[in-house]
């Protein structure tokens, strides 16, 4: 008599099939894990570190950085970045809980105190943006990132109302040029315009920086940012690269 169905062989050929999808799903998770180990940069639960190439996880760990000072510190010495932790400053929309100083970065004409998360987006932004643009743009190494300061207690745009500006805290800060090992000055003010090698460096820095920073502002955004790059990290706007 033929095998109907519910039979004793459709049985045990379906539960021989459910072993071996089953066994096949294992292996694939085995392997899939195997690879993650090796590929931090993919894996969401790898401690981050700034040597690891960028990828799919990576935006994720810069997203939890920012609502935790210790982890962040903790990935700058992880990654041997030069850092010095400042005691907390301020008071009200301008308190400064999270004071973190670049210790070994080309920042000109000083280094200022940021928060942590952007003190690591300054780094990733160097080294995987900036510096390597410098070299196949332009020809020459980065020496110096020009900058127009990070903290200043004020409104958005310097307004008497209206929302906090991200300086107040110095999660924040412009960047008005670089200059070049061979002596070139790139200024967002002068060279940003037009079709030349500058202004293809300034357009790929600015698209370099929307990979780290939350908010990115050129002066393809408005008049107030048409001598500077405006970077920041906050999560409110995540996602803004103009």
């Amino acid at each position: 008599m033929a095998a109907t169905k519910g039979s004793a062989p459709n049985r045990h050929f379906a539960a021989a099939r459910r072993a071996v999808t089953g066994l096949v799903l294992l292996v694939a998770g085995i392997l899939a894990w195997q690879w993650l180990l090796g590929h931090p940069e993919h894996n969401p639960w790898a401690p981050l570190d700034l040597d690891d190439p960028p990828g799919w996880a990576t935006r994720a760990k810069f997203a939890r950085l920012k609502n935790d000072v210790a982890e962040c510190r903790a990935v700058l010495a992880r990654s041997a970045v030069a850092f010095t932790a400042l005691p907390p400053t301020g008071e009200g929309a301008c308190a400064r809980p999270d004071r973190t100083r670049l210790g070994d970065y080309p920042l000109a004409p000083d280094t200022p105190p940021v928060t942590c998360p952007v003190a690591v987006a300054l780094e990733i932004w160097r080294s995987d943006s900036v510096a390597p643009a410098a070299k196949a743009i332009l020809g020459s190494e980065l020496r110096r990132i020009e900058h127009l300061g990070a903290f200043s207690c004020r409104r958005m745009y310097g307004g008497k109302d209206g929302p906090w500006s991200e300086h107040a805290t110095a999660n924040a800060i412009d960047i008005a040029g670089f200059v070049l090992a061979d002596g070139r000055r790139i200024s967002v003010l002068r060279d940003w315009k037009g079709e030349g090698k500058e202004a293809q460096f300034l357009r790929a820095v600015r698209d370099g920086a929307c990979a780290s920073f939350a908010t990115v502002l050129s002066p393809e955004y408005n008049a107030a940012h048409a001598d500077h790059l405006h970077l920041d990290q906050d999560t409110r706007w995540s996602g803004v690269c103009r």
